[in-house]
């Protein structure tokens, strides 16, 4: 039977790997033969997942400290790529942040910050990884944007947040009209809330646990795993239609 998800002799970059679904995105493309470059800005944790990813699954795994809003990092990053495997073929923009206020409470600093990391981060990254796609003549982008990049809440006030994330939506579909020519696809996953190390404590949280079975479909939240499939079939030769779409993985919520 035909492997759709084969990608075997692909390097995929990921931003934000050090932890949570960056990490469990890059160990899935390794499950199926890509070789990884993993950026964030802990270079201790991204040297011990290149070394665990390795052991494990057997690829190439790269660590790179890098703040995705220095450009001149970034470019070194598309560099140290280029030189240890000689392309790019797979960028995943998943490195981001999340201010919560009220929206009249929000500094103007808070807001800057958010936009800088999670809009102008995600665009620097890929403009430069981008450029050698160009040069290939092929390349799969996946932005992370957010289900809250599609709609507003009455959760918890992150207008920043919205603003941010809605800016990547839209990026995802100027980016893929754009590059479409170059044989670039560029699509983004909207996720809704997904269990991590970070969120485990809350989503299991009373409040939260009546807020699932109120308002997402499937009433309960995203486990570790169901982000990876999507992104495998947007990196895969499962997808080479698919161009500027935004995928919400987030159980239904967006749908009602």
């Amino acid at each position: 039977m035909k492997n759709y998800f084969d990608l075997s002799g692909r390097v995929a970059v990921v931003t934000g790997a050090s932890t949570g679904l960056g990490l469990q995105m890059a160990k899935a493309f390794a499950s199926q033969g890509a070789n990884l470059v993993l950026l964030a800005r802990r270079i201790n944790l991204l040297e011990e997942n290149a070394k665990a990813i390795h052991e494990e699954f057997g690829v190439d795994a790269l660590p790179f400290s890098c703040d995705i809003t220095d450009t001149e990092r970034v470019k070194a990053a598309v560099q140290a790529t280029i030189e240890r495997f000689g392309r790019v073929d797979i960028l995943v923009n998943n490195a981001g942040t999340g201010a919560v206020a009220p929206a009249e409470e929000i500094t103007d600093d808070q807001f800057r910050h958010e936009m800088q990391i999670d809009l102008f981060g995600t665009f620097i990254c890929a403009r430069e990884f981008g450029k050698e796609m160009i040069k290939a003549g092929f390349g799969r982008v996946i932005n992370i944007a957010s289900m809250y990049g599609l709609v507003g809440n009455m959760i918890a006030g992150s207008a920043p947040y919205h603003a941010a994330k809605g800016g990547v939506v839209n990026l995802t579909r100027a980016l893929a009209a754009e590059w479409g020519k170059y044989g670039i696809t560029v699509n983004s996953i909207c996720p809704g809330y997904f269990y991590t190390d970070l969120t485990t404590a809350t989503l299991d949280s009373d409040y939260f646990q009546a807020l699932a079975k109120a308002n997402i479909p499937l009433g309960r939240y995203g486990k570790s795993g169901e982000l990876d499939t999507c992104a495998l079939f947007l990196a895969s030769p499962a997808s080479t239609y698919v161009n500027g779409q935004n995928i919400a993985v987030d159980g239904g919520y967006t749908c009602i």
